[in-house]
């Protein structure tokens, strides 16, 4: 089957060969006649099968004919993060570039101002972040009775992330008379309960079973012992012995993601970083170096782990078991999209135990382990024989640097220095000069005789007044 017998017009068909694809896969297959015809549909599809083509295809084409009013979109497609939207948005230009649609995209992290300036002209497509689009509704900036086309995109996502309360009271802003979509990878109750509330008779697709990964992508458990040294140390190994053109590398917390990726650029990996805590410039600028091939590992929190499509990906390392088993399915579908073989390597200490075991009942496989060879080490590049000594005369063991240079590179033990000059015996050491005698002091006036409370001045006794006692304090009690 080719996209020509889909139903899809010429001009978007033209877009669709010039970008370079013949032949849709299976969820574009069964989701763009579903969606021509008007009707609300739940996809259900593991990461790489091209669900947001599955969607945004046909609504180029819905949105050929009407016209835009300020204020009021046309269409609505929620995005949980800010890089799937901006995704999506680089889909609709890729696609939409043989038709005049007008398209706005809202984000946090950037200015309002060119976004409402954007609405106020009238779009057709408005690709949102649900926290600044209530952001928007509530000061009056955006209304949404005229959108008649809703896609909720990676709804299990909008589950962890907390957004669904958001959803449902978007969805009560929007005509009750519209076309609904929603994907997701997996489908957990709520969600289930979130498409019986808001969608009308919807067309259920599955392409694969929920929470299963790509068979195209080879999974491995990699043993290591505890500690972030040993987990280093084993990422190394992994990315010298692998063939590895790009990879990106997940772990759990904001902090592991920094420092990960300062100690692989001091052992001479073109890597980069990107997080929540960054600037969504910041934040774009990673993700475009990582796409040019200015550096070829790109160390990620779980914001890159969703949807996001970035070709030739050949590698995904888990630094960390994820905590949630449905974000492994995700995170190794950075891999093996599009068809493409890919390989996925998770670093499994002994405390990961759980997670790993969630992981394995959720995908229904066992995953291979294997583990690295080599001696461990204390810090990274040391091996034990070569771990620092105690600081002379100190007390305390030498603090080692975060990420050494590998034990090869380091220069020779200081063996080859000249020994210290003996001391010379204590009876052969020429013998001090006398120090000269001092002269008697003179004695002190016996002035300490007494007590020093018994002592007396010239004005009186002392009573702790610097100076003659007044008239009015001399007096007796009666």
């Amino acid at each position: 089957m080719s996209f020509a017998d889909l139903g899809l017009s010429d001009e978007l068909l033209r877009a669709v060969n010039d970008a370079g694809y013949s032949e849709p896969t299976p969820i574009q297959k069964q989701a763009i006649p579903s969606v021509l015809m008007g009707r609300d549909l739940i996809g259900i599809a593991q990461t790489g099968t091209g669900k947001t083509a599955a969607f945004v295809l046909p609504m180029i084409d819905i949105l050929g004919e009407g016209r835009t009013r300020a204020l009021m979109p046309r269409s609505l497609i929620l995005e949980p993060t800010r890089e799937l939207a901006a995704q999506v948005a680089e889909n609709f230009d890729k696609y939409g570039v043989n038709h005049k649609l007008s398209m706005a995209l809202l984000i946090g992290g950037v200015q309002m101002g060119d976004q409402v300036k954007a609405l106020q002209s009238g779009v057709d497509v408005l690709i949102a972040t649900p926290g600044r689009l209530m952001d928007l509704f509530q000061r009056g900036k955006i209304l949404l009775t005229g959108c008649n086309l809703l896609v909720i995109d990676e709804a299990d996502r909008m589950l962890d992330m907390g957004f669904i309360p958001d959803i449902e009271e978007i969805c009560t802003k929007l005509p009750k008379q519209r076309q609904t979509l929603l994907f997701s990878a997996t489908m957990p109750p709520v969600i289930k309960k979130l498409a019986d509330k808001f969608l009308d008779n919807p067309k259920q697709i599955e392409v694969a079973r929920p929470a299963s990964t790509n068979i195209n992508i080879t999974q491995r458990l990699v043993e290591v012992k505890s500690g972030a040294f040993e987990k280093r140390k084993a990422l190394r190994q992994l990315l010298g012995q692998e063939d590895v053109a790009t990879a990106i590398i997940f772990s759990n917390r904001k902090t592991t993601v920094r420092e990960l990726n300062k100690s692989l650029k001091k052992h001479g990996f073109r890597s980069g970083e990107i997080h929540g805590d960054m600037e969504q410039p910041a934040r774009l600028a990673e993700l475009d170096k990582f796409k040019k091939g200015d550096i070829n590992i790109l160390v990620a929190s779980d914001v890159a782990a969703r949807g996001l499509d970035i070709k030739g990906v050949s590698h995904v390392f888990n630094f960390d078991a994820p905590w949630h088993p449905d974000d492994y399915v995700h995170r190794i579908g950075r891999t093996g999209r599009g068809g493409a073989t890919g390989t996925a390597y998770t670093l499994v200490a002994p405390e990961d135990a759980e997670n790993i075991a969630e992981i394995e009942k959720l995908t229904g496989m066992k995953i291979e382990r294997i583990k690295l060879s080599g001696d461990a080490a204390t810090s990274d590049g040391k091996s034990r024989d070569e771990a620092p000594k105690r600081a002379r005369g100190r007390g305390k063991p030498a603090k080692p640097a975060a990420d050494a240079a590998p034990a090869a590179d380091a220069p020779e033990e200081q063996e080859q220095r000249p020994a210290r000059q003996a001391r010379a015996p204590r009876e052969e050491r020429p013998a001090r000069a006398p120090r000269p005698e001092r002269d008697a002091r003179p004695p002190r006036n016996d002035v300490r005789e007494e007590p020093r409370r018994q002592r007396q001045d010239d004005d009186g006794p002392d009573d702790g007044w610097n100076g003659p006692v007044p008239d009015f304090l001399n007096f007796t009690l009666g």
